[in-house]
């Protein structure tokens, strides 16, 4: 196959233990999840899904809706490793590899298609998705800040989209806002979305990097680590298309939240949605 998206599913979780497999609005969560990457793969040739676990749970619910899973170890570090594990597992080796984490029940389809788009048009090492902030939204995120400090990435992208930096404090810096935001019709802030694509040898590759990266150890994002080592990162601008969404889903509040995201503009109808597939 030329693309696989790969679903890391972990059954454990000190705040929200079986998670993958808990019902949001009378559905699994992981069966959610797979539900966005079955619908990719039907509107992209030679492209595949599959569901990498550590839990005999839910490789039997996996088999019994006819969800495709491999068994990883439970001793994977991160998603990444074990995106790369079930690769192994199922001894293939993709040109794109799309990891789709098991608790994202929201993330949008488009923007999974637009990470293969850009894949096919612009050499990258890894493809990831951002927003740009509006005026608004920077004042939000500023003002999130001071709560939660380190919730929320920021990246700071090249002229070429690609990236320069990814950081848990606001980049660009805004030295004058006043100024800044009378010069400029939305703000050079970009938060970055959690969401990666990687060609099969960056992927392979990043097991090998330096261990302990500096800038990645600082800030905490395993990201830098590819940054560090001179591997690209192509950045694709997204934009949610009028509908909310939120991260991944690790608390009995989060699972509230989307519940509410889907009781106001409703289920993803997959028989409606618009992709615009570059193959």
């Amino acid at each position: 196959m030329d693309i696989c998206i790969v679903i890391p599913a972990r059954y454990g979780s000190t705040r929200l233990p079986g998670k993958p497999l808990r019902e949001i609005r009378g559905k699994k969560m992981l069966e959610r999840v797979s539900e966005i990457a079955s619908y990719i793969c039907k509107h992209n040739n030679s492209c595949n899904y599959v569901v990498a676990t550590d839990h005999d749970d839910i490789l039997d619910f996996c088999h019994g809706v006819g969800i495709p899973v491999a068994k990883t170890p439970e001793n994977c570090k991160s998603g990444t490793e074990r995106c790369l594990s079930a690769l192994s597992e199922l001894n293939i080796s993709p040109q794109l590899i799309i990891n789709l984490q098991g608790d994202n029940p929201l993330c949008p389809p488009h923007v999974i298609q637009c990470l293969i788009n850009e894949w096919r048009n612009f050499k990258a090492d890894v493809y990831t998705p951002c927003v740009r902030l509006s005026w608004e939204e920077y004042d939000c995120m500023r003002e999130d800040k001071k709560i939660t400090p380190y919730s929320g990435t920021t990246v700071l992208v090249n002229k070429s989209g690609y990236a320069m930096a990814f950081s848990k404090q606001i980049i660009p810096t805004v030295r004058d806002v006043h100024k800044a935001k009378s010069i400029f019709q939305c703000s050079p802030v970009s938060r970055h979305i959690g969401l990666y694509a990687y060609t099969y040898p960056a992927l392979e590759q990043y097991f090998s990097l330096t261990s302990v990266c500096e800038l990645e150890c600082i800030e905490g994002l395993e990201q830098m680590r590819f940054l560090e080592n001179g591997l690209s990162i192509k950045v694709v601008e997204v934009d949610y298309k009028g509908r909310r969404t939120t991260s991944g889903v690790d608390s009995e509040e989060d699972i509230k939240r989307v519940e509410a995201i889907i009781d106001e503009f409703g289920e993803f109808d997959f028989s409606s949605l618009q992709l615009i597939s570059l193959e």
